[in-house]
């Protein structure tokens, strides 16, 4: 696709705001289609799935934030002149064609798109089919606003796809792609990376760790454990399990009024074997895999752990490599936490939801990487540009 102005960008941009708004019933109307036809087995999907007023209003503000923002292409990284008189200048550049797949979340065809479109690349959407109605109008709008403004619809494309086809596409794509984000769970991510023939940026998996210390402010501990499990069960930044140190003062009274805090949100609680000596009644988990899962219910697993150095071997081992926390009054031993575990937001006293493109002055985000490259955390415009070297010269040869 041809390097566009900003000023063409941001014109597109500013119709995509007029026309979201003028629309706004006709998402919603079509969002309740696709509301009636899901079948509420799973709660995390549905709550993704749900478009009302606020919803659209978020889309208008993430697409008036990304056209607010600086163009992220052709930005200067660095400037050189070598002693043979080159002048290598290394200079930021759109991937090209990007590829996003995701379940439910139709905002998630306006953030992706703006962003993409932004930093000047095609973007093709693979949506999930419980979100069709509301994919299709919102598509449609993109289309409108891109042809007021006498560009080709191909910049943003919707995919109508089945798995078997999609497979196909991951193999043979009938264009070129440059980079694939699969935005969903585990079984979505590992069918990508096994058909994918072009890079694949991993996103959305969470099963987010806590790691209660012995030197815990408790009343701290407890509301950043009830936020990060409750404020929002379909987040891939929510959280799902919490280790506590064994030498916390009053640790087994503690262990008791934190079940009772977390029974009156409604959170089913699992326990390891130590923990089961203290809170008698709740399950016992008896399978290794359940400390892989990512839970997206109100569900929370407890832990106990004799020191630091266990608390960041467990963690290392099982989660999903997203968010991690420590609760502490030693800025030490946080220190030593946050430099040893190994995922993209580590967080001293504070919720696993803020890892989130708004929340941490990013913008609106594509995704959350869990992958070193090449960008790690909220994927927003910036991270959306690969660079490229110009190199000037005047008849020089290597020699």
């Amino acid at each position: 696709m041809e390097l566009l102005k900003t000023e063409i960008k941001n014109s597109v941009l500013k119709s995509m705001i007029k026309i979201l708004d003028r629309e706004r019933n006709t998402i919603i109307e079509a969002n309740k289609k696709d509301l009636e036809a899901f079948q509420k087995e799973d709660q995390a999907l549905y709550d993704r799935l749900i478009v009302n007023n606020k919803k659209v209003d978020e889309m208008i503000a993430a697409v008036a934030a990304v056209m607010n923002q600086e163009d992220p292409v052709g930005k200067e990284i660095s400037n050189r002149t070598l002693k043979n008189k080159l002048n290598i200048v290394n200079t930021t550049a759109p991937f090209g064609t990007i590829l996003i797949i995701y379940e439910s979340r139709p905002d998630v065809t306006i953030e992706a798109a703006v962003l993409a479109f932004k930093a000047n690349n095609k973007i093709l959407l693979k949506g999930g089919k419980e979100a069709l109605n509301s994919n299709l109008i919102l598509e449609k709008c993109w289309h409108e606003a891109l042809e007021e403004n006498n560009l080709s619809k191909n910049w943003i494309k919707l995919l109508h796809l089945k798995r078997e086809e999609t497979q196909e596409f991951l193999k043979n794509p009938t264009e070129p792609l440059d980079l694939i984000v699969p935005r969903g769970g585990e079984r979505l991510i590992n069918f990508v990376k096994t058909h994918a023939t072009c890079a694949v940026l991993v996103s959305g998996r969470g099963n987010n760790f806590l790691y209660v210390s012995e030197h815990a402010d408790w009343s701290k501990a407890v509301n950043v454990i009830i936020n990060a499990k409750t404020d929002k069960i379909s987040g891939c930044n929510a959280l799902d399990k919490v280790l506590i140190n064994k030498n916390l003062p009053e640790y087994e009274t503690k262990l008791k009024m934190l079940q009772e805090k977390l029974e009156k949100h409604k959170v089913e609680i699992l326990v390891d074997d130590n923990v089961s000596d203290i809170l008698s009644q709740k399950e016992t988990v008896s399978n290794v895999d359940i400390w892989y899962e990512e839970f997206l219910a109100l569900k929370l697993l407890i832990g106990e752990v004799e020191s630091l150095d266990e608390a960041i071997q467990i963690i290392n081992k099982y989660s999903g490599k997203h968010s991690a926390a420590i609760i502490t009054e030693n800025t030490d031993e946080a220190q030593s936490f946050m430099q040893n575990v190994d995922s993209a937001a580590v967080y001293h006293n504070a919720s696993t939801r803020f890892t989130d493109g708004g929340q941490m002055g990013v913008g609106a985000e594509l995704a959350i990487s869990t992958d070193k490259l090449h960008h790690r955390g909220p994927l927003g415009l910036n991270q959306l540009v690969t660079n490229k070297y110009y190199v000037y010269g005047d008849g020089q040869i290597r020699v």
